[in-house]
C-alpha cells in the first residue's frame, strides 16, 4: 500500500473508486496496543490532541459535532458501527454537502503495535486528491501525537503530499 511520492515523501494512502465515487484508504503501524490507539480515535479530550475538537456521543448511534484543525472541516456526524476496539464506521456531513461520506476506522493488534486502515469514501472523484493529501495529515498527526510531538504545519504537509495524490489520481478510472 506504501508508494513513493516523486518528491521522495511516504505515501500512505491508494485511491479508488466505487460506485462511481471516490475511495481514499490509508494503513499505518503505530507503536502502541489495540486499546490505546482506540482510545486516541474515539476520546474527544484525546483527538483534541491531534485531529479535531468533537463533541457529542461517540458511542454507537451517537451524533457528534467536530471541527478538524488541518483542514478546517466542519460538520456533524453519527457513529454507523462500532465494534471496539476494532471497528468504528461514522457517516459525516457539512453544511451545502451533496453525498454521503463516510469515515471507516478498522484496527488490528500485532504483537506490541496496532496495524490501523483509515477508509474514507463517498466523495466525488474529482476530489480524490485533495482528500488524500488531507487524510495522510491526519494519519501523521496521529503518529506524531503518539511520539510526543507537535501537530504538523497542515498546509505545508498537504502541498508537499497533493503531488503524489495527483498522481495517483490520474491513474484511477
Amino acid at each position: 500500500m506504501t508508494s513513493e511520492a516523486r518528491t521522495g515523501n511516504r505515501i500512505l494512502g491508494s485511491l479508488l473508486t466505487a460506485d462511481g465515487r471516490g475511495v481514499v484508504r490509508m494503513q499505518d503501524r503505530f507503536d502502541t496496543d489495540i486499546d490505546d490507539l482506540w482510545s486516541a480515535l474515539t476520546d474527544p479530550a484525546r483527538l483534541a490532541h491531534w485531529m479535531a475538537a468533537v463533541e457529542g456521543d461517540l458511542r454507537l448511534g451517537g451524533e457528534f459535532r467536530a471541527r478538524f484543525f488541518a483542514s478546517g472541516w466542519e460538520g456533524t456526524g453519527r457513529v454507523e458501527a462500532c465494534d471496539a476496539p476494532r471497528r468504528l464506521l461514522l457517516l459525516t456531513t457539512q453544511p451545502g454537502q451533496s453525498y454521503d461520506h463516510f469515515i471507516e476506522l478498522a484496527l488490528a493488534a500485532d504483537g506490541d503495535q496496532t496495524i490501523l486502515v483509515w477508509e474514507e469514501r463517498g466523495m466525488p472523484v474529482d476530489l480524490l486528491a485533495p482528500y488524500g493529501a488531507g487524510i495522510q495529515v491526519h494519519v501523521e498527526d496521529l503518529a506524531a501525537y503518539f511520539a510526543g510531538r507537535e501537530r504538523c504545519d497542515a498546509g505545508a504537509r498537504w502541498q508537499e503530499l497533493f503531488p503524489a495524490y495527483q498522481d495517483l489520481a490520474a491513474s484511477v478510472g
